[in-house]
């Protein structure tokens, strides 16, 4: 949606209506706005009954009226009235950092402009992005004031999904999915392939995105794509197509996460995520050879 062909778009979204997607992820911050633009307008010309969720990076300062301008352009640029589903995109932290918000700026400033957006018919529900301070991330959800959480879980950080073993060295999410679970939000499972490095090869997609920085994850991407290669015994023992095919599905064996965002490059890429969605999750012995690695007691990364 930012960077193919027009028509390349608009094919794209119609196969994945056809697939039967029904939720549409973007953001402002997709390339400075395009994916917005190209989206609205594709769901202009195709009218496909969906759900559509973006997000909106608050300032520091004077945040209330930051984000109604921000999400009052997120409008403008998609050619709607309202949005289904908007989402804080900034980190939520115990102490001010720059670009992320504390506890008590989100459930008070961010929460009432949501909620002045509401009651002027411009958005649906409200979430957050489920990153920064673990704890500071809890705070948030256990307050009952929203409604969907974006959570990173995958095959190289699952805590977010199961106990992290004593020494994990990545951030411990802290069974944030459960949580939420319980809070009654909805969860949206993001960084399923770790960026990019659960494909499995370093080289990139000529029109996706720059290697991103993992999240969760190693202190590089490059550590992430060799970690991930550990993983391929799911491919050599006949649980998965390849690696990709394995990530999503791993994603998707979760009872309770709602939904996974993938995104794609291309339209191989994107009947591959069908298919792999159509198998389903994982089987049984494969999840509990992941386990026991996560845990440990596995040979493997």
């Amino acid at each position: 949606m930012v960077r193919s062909d027009p028509k390349d778009q608009v094919a794209a979204v119609a196969r994945a209506v056809e697939a039967g997607i029904n939720y549409f992820d973007t953001a402002a911050q997709y390339g400075d706005g395009e994916s917005e633009r190209n989206l609205g307008r594709v769901l202009d010309e195709l009218k496909p009954e969906v759900y559509v969720g973006t997000k909106v990076r608050a300032p520091q300062e004077a945040i209330r009226a930051g984000v109604i301008a921000s999400v009052e352009a997120s409008l403008g640029r998609m050619g709607r009235d309202s949005v289904d589903l908007i989402q804080l995109h900034n980190n939520i932290t115990l102490e001010p950092r720059r670009n992320s918000l504390i506890p008590e700026q989100v459930l008070n400033e961010v929460l009432a402009a949501f909620q002045e957006l509401q009651r002027a018919g411009k958005v649906r529900f409200w979430g957050i992005t489920g990153l920064g301070d673990t704890e500071a991330v809890h705070r948030v959800v256990d307050s009952g004031a929203f409604r969907t959480v974006q959570v990173a879980y995958n095959l190289l950080n699952p805590s977010a999904g199961q106990a992290a073993p004593d020494g994990f060295p990545y951030q411990d999410f802290d069974l944030l999915i459960d949580r939420a679970s319980a809070a009654g939000m909805g969860t949206i499972g993001i960084r399923v392939l770790a960026g990019g490095a659960l494909v499995g090869v370093p080289e990139r997609h000529p029109i996706a995105s720059s290697p991103p920085s993992p999240i969760g994850t190693g202190a590089e991407y490059g550590d992430d794509v060799r970690r991930a290669a550990g993983f391929r015994f799911l491919v050599e023992r006949g649980y998965a197509v390849d690696l990709p095919d394995a990530a999503l599905r791993f994603a998707l064996s979760n009872p309770r996460l709602s939904t996974a965002l993938i995104g794609f490059s291309d339209h191989a890429q994107l009947d591959a995520a069908i298919a792999s969605a159509q198998r389903g999750g994982l089987p049984a012995a494969a999840l509990e050879e992941v386990r026991l690695i996560h845990s440990g007691q596995g040979g493997r990364p």
